[in-house]
């Protein structure tokens, strides 16, 4: 089953300097393949760790219907469209739903930051199912989560560069832009990084 019941979103964000509700773009220097030209949302950051979704990686051929036959569910009329994306390579048979915040159960979805909400329940799913979903929503298999103090190093090591978050970008069909255009949005050009920026 590629979706479960339980409503745990991960570690809760915490105090200090929290990237919570931020983007991590990653840099050319990133040697892990899995996370090459990843954009990935910060959804809870605090001493204990942090854990994120890739917002611009394909999960393959599922599509919306297929997991919700999976979950012995029925898709209705102009909901087909919704994709399945990859959120990190962490259980990736858990799915996760970021959204706006114009939609929200209370005791399960977890706030985040800029009117967007996370939630693990089948509940938003069946929802979703039938139209009555949040405007805006992300369907990821997976997660990307680090220790404590692991994000730190990495982000030193200039792995990550993190950058605010916007709804059109988190939220934006074109996958295969989007770490494009979060660089945009630093006034970066992705031509003028070298995959050995900021090695010793």
């Amino acid at each position: 089953m590629p979706f479960d019941a339980t409503s745990d979103g991960g570690s809760g964000g915490g105090g200090g300097p929290s990237l919570t509700g931020k983007l991590l773009i990653a840099m050319p220097s990133m040697n892990d393949p899995r996370f090459r030209r990843t954009v990935i949302y910060i959804c809870a950051h605090s001493p204990d760790g942090a854990l994120g979704l890739i917002i611009n990686k394909h999960a393959g051929q599922i599509s919306f219907p297929d997991l919700l036959e999976q979950l012995d569910m029925k898709c209705a009329p102009g909901t087909e469209h919704i994709r399945i994306q990859l959120g990190g390579p962490v259980e990736t048979g858990r799915g996760f739903i970021l959204h706006t915040d114009d939609y929200f159960l209370d005791g399960v979805t977890l706030p985040v930051r800029e009117h967007v909400g996370l939630t693990t329940s089948l509940d938003i799913l069946r929802d979703m199912a039938q139209g009555r979903g949040p405007q805006k929503a992300l369907v990821a298999l997976g997660y990307s989560g680090w220790g404590p103090g692991q994000l730190e190093y990495e982000i030193r090591a200039n792995a990550w560069l993190p950058c605010d978050a916007d709804s059109d970008l988190i939220f934006s069909a074109s996958l295969d832009t989007k770490w494009d255009a979060a660089l945009a949005r630093l006034g970066i050009n992705p031509g003028n990084l070298s995959g050995d920026s900021g090695r010793a």
